[in-house]
């Protein structure tokens, strides 16, 4: 059905490797002839099969002073600037949106689904998180305030573009509810179960594999080992916090960088478990660890409530508070988690069934949009 049709995919920024990115890596599987759009593009800091694609970057972004560190802070730019593609000869565009791809201007004829791993977060559901961490004085603080007064209006607005959404999770189908008030069909994001090797014993570490940013609550994490001298912690991961983290980690604390996926799973499959102090949309890094067939000590909030059962397949925690990680960990016993039910209990997640429910859902949404618009 697809073959003759031209399809237009569009990502708000490549410029790392995360679960986005693996989300659109799978939707150029199911699309491989597809164009490829992005805000931003840093080749250099994505894996080998992007550099194949057809990708479409904003003609004034190679403009950007320092583009690498900066390009976050032109932030009112984009709103703007994802408007600039010019999309008029695609039958199919598909958005991969957590900030501005589902902003896009697309005619009658063209039919628009939008992959959300989550509305906006710094405009909506870690407004106040963001604002205390980046506004710090009362003029910051007023410029935050009317910047994404003016980015929350576009959001809702960019938001009823859209003619049909897929929702990464129900935790974040209730957030398209609730801030586009939109509905939307939930397909978890993809995982390779078959390219994660199954633990074949525990070594004395547990591991945090994170962006190190503000959000993240890795602080947390090292905050709580330092009343745990006799534990190992492993931080998987870099970022912007890096050598703050690093400056104020305990000597229990070891950071290995970014690894590549073969590396990280060989580290996490031997851990204790996963420790997971975030809220997330969705956390495939958690199903990954699953995958592995080491259990997840997790902030029990958000994505992971649709991942990991507890007591069975891991622990949660009440409150991002370090003495509840502290409680969790001392009283945490490794070896009474079976490796092959913890993989079982993920497999729903894995690659083919994202491909297939896409598949689905894209030729569904085509027949009804061909009906309403003829």
């Amino acid at each position: 059905m697809f073959s003759a049709m031209r399809v237009a995919l569009i990502h708000d920024f490549l410029t790392e490797y995360g679960g986005a990115e693996r989300v659109l890596l799978a939707l150029h599987d199911i699309f491989p002839d597809s164009d490829v759009y992005s805000i931003i593009y840093i080749p250099e800091n994505l894996p080998d099969e992007f550099k194949s694609w057809k990708i479409t970057e904003l003609g004034w972004s190679r403009y950007i002073p320092f583009k690498k560190r900066l390009y976050k802070y032109f932030l009112l730019l984009y709103p703007a600037a994802v408007e600039q593609f010019r999309l008029e000869q695609y039958d199919l565009v598909i958005s991969s949106s957590y900030l501005w791809a589902k902003g896009v201007l697309t005619r009658k004829e063209t039919c628009h689904i939008c992959y959300c791993h989550t509305p906006m977060r710094q405009a909506w559901e870690l407004y106040y998180q963001y604002k205390g961490f980046y506004a710090k004085n009362i003029p910051r603080k007023l410029a935050y305030s009317y910047i994404f007064h003016y980015l929350r209006m576009w959001d809702y607005l960019s938001a009823q573009r859209v003619d049909y959404f897929i929702a990464n999770s129900e935790n974040v189908r209730r957030r398209i509810k609730k801030y586009y008030n939109r509905e939307s069909k939930v397909i978890y994001p993809p995982v390779n179960i078959d390219g994660i090797p199954l633990s074949d014993g525990i070594d004395d570490y547990y591991v945090l594999v994170s962006r190190l940013v503000p959000y993240k609550k890795v602080d947390l994490v090292l905050d709580a080992f330092r009343y745990l001298p006799d534990e190992k912690l492993v931080i998987i991961g870099s970022g912007q916090e890096e050598k703050k983290l690093r400056r104020c980690a305990p000597s229990n604390v070891e950071f290995t960088g970014w690894l590549s996926d073969e590396g990280k799973y060989r580290v996490i499959s031997r851990a204790k478990a996963l420790i997971f102090p975030q809220e997330e949309d969705f956390g495939i890094t958690a199903v990954e660890a699953l995958a592995t067939g080491r259990p997840v000590i997790a902030y029990g909030k958000g994505g992971v409530l649709e991942t990991v059962l507890p007591g069975k397949t891991g622990k949660f925690f009440a409150h991002q508070r370090t003495e509840d990680i502290v409680d969790v960990i001392r009283n945490f016993d490794p070896y009474s988690f079976e490796p092959e039910l913890l993989r079982n209990s993920v497999l729903r997640f894995d690659k083919k069934n994202f491909i297939e429910n896409v598949r689905l859902f894209v030729e569904n949404s085509l027949e009804e949009y061909s009906r309403i618009y003829g």
